[in-house]
């Protein structure tokens, strides 16, 4: 939905405005909008908190870290650090008295600012090595959260998220929970939509391509990385902060491991690098796919009358998903945005040809 149509590029300035130059992408997203804004109305608060809130704060999480694999071409094996520390800054934060949605700016900003420094230091390295970099952030990260009682009370401490309070107004429902985590979706969504359209985009782009390249046209291949880094970091340390405020509603440093990052990095590729439809897709496979092959196994070996020890019952669901993962992969390596997207153009082109945009 968020790719252009082949071989139609913008001519103008208000062409390449429109965030979405179909008019079937624009209802699409409005019908999508509408649906995601009532669901509370809708769906029963099992499935509105177990599985469409953690849905959208980790797509949220996702477009963060896309950005910077994505658009500019950067691993980062870190990033489970960035949010933890995007979490316990603003749970301090608001402790201090600091209204919640400043308290969001600060652990960006704190999330930001040590992300940049690790960037700085990391961007010398190219490749596997930035990779490596990134993980020793992980790891010193780690370190300092669960040996610092004064950031997170201790190794097995777990902190409580204070009650959210927006515009004056307590957030004590689940809706109200819901709604917060999908306000910042859309405003997080709304700024990588518009990131490409921009001449900070187009330089991430280049750099990702080929950055010896964008450097003989004029782009500062290190400042355009550091910056990628920077807002990367504090998109993905209001995450961090929603993930706890309005999902975990308790923090302890186990919820930010290595396998945490590892888990992002898995959404950004599967979904598709570049793509903010992909950070969805990704998001929701790697998140909900392991529940629905477990619930499809369990009724499989009831409906077929199996008698199988329950270790392998529980296994099966885990060598799926990950069969399921390297599928995608092997048939569809740009990822589940390319996917949907094949599909799209397939019906644009057929049975509509004569379709005016």
């Amino acid at each position: 939905m968020f790719y252009r149509l082949s071989g139609i590029k913008p001519v103008s300035y208000a062409a390449d405005a429109q965030l979405w130059p179909v008019p079937f992408d624009r209802s699409l997203v409005a019908v999508i909008i509408v649906l995601a804004v009532a669901a509370p109305y809708v769906l029963p608060s099992l499935y509105l908190g177990s599985y469409l809130l953690p849905w959208i704060i980790w797509a949220t999480a996702a477009l963060s870290l896309n950005l910077l694999m994505g658009w500019a071409g950067q691993i980062h094996l870190g990033f489970a650090a960035v949010m933890a520390i995007g979490a316990y800054g603003a749970i301090h934060l608001v402790r201090a008295g600091l209204p919640f949605e400043l308290a969001l700016l600060g652990a960006g900003l704190l999330s930001a600012l040590i992300g940049l420094v690790f960037g700085a230091a990391a961007l010398r390295v190219k490749g596997l090595y930035l990779a490596v970099s990134t993980l020793a952030m992980q790891y010193m990260i780690d370190w300092v959260i669960s040996h610092v009682p004064a950031i997170s009370g201790g190794s097995q401490a777990t902190l409580q998220t204070p009650t959210i309070r927006l515009l004056g107004l307590p957030v004590v429902s689940e809706a109200g929970y819901y709604w917060t985590a999908l306000a910042i979706c859309i405003l997080v969504t709304a700024f990588m939509l518009n990131v490409e359209r921009t001449s900070f985009g187009r330089a991430l782009v280049a750099v990702r391509e080929k950055d010896f390249a964008a450097a003989i046209i004029g782009v500062n291949a290190f400042y355009y990385k550091l910056a990628a880094f920077w807002v990367s970091s504090f998109l993905g340390g209001v995450s961090g902060a929603i993930l706890a405020f309005c999902y975990y509603r308790a923090v302890t440093p186990e919820q930010f491991h290595l396998d945490v990052s590892i888990q992002a990095v898995a959404m950004v590729i599967v979904g598709g690098m570049g793509s903010v439809l992909g950070s969805f897709l990704g998001a929701g496979l790697v998140l909900l796919a392991p529940i629905v092959l477990n619930n499809l196994v369990v009724l499989a070996v009831r409906w077929l009358d199996l008698s199988l020890p329950s270790e392998i019952v529980a296994l099966i669901p885990l060598i799926l998903y990950g069969g399921l993962i390297v599928g995608f992969l092997l048939l569809e390596p740009l990822g589940l945005a390319k996917v949907y997207d094949n599909v799209r153009k397939y019906f644009l082109a057929w049975p509509f040809r004569n379709v005016q945009r």
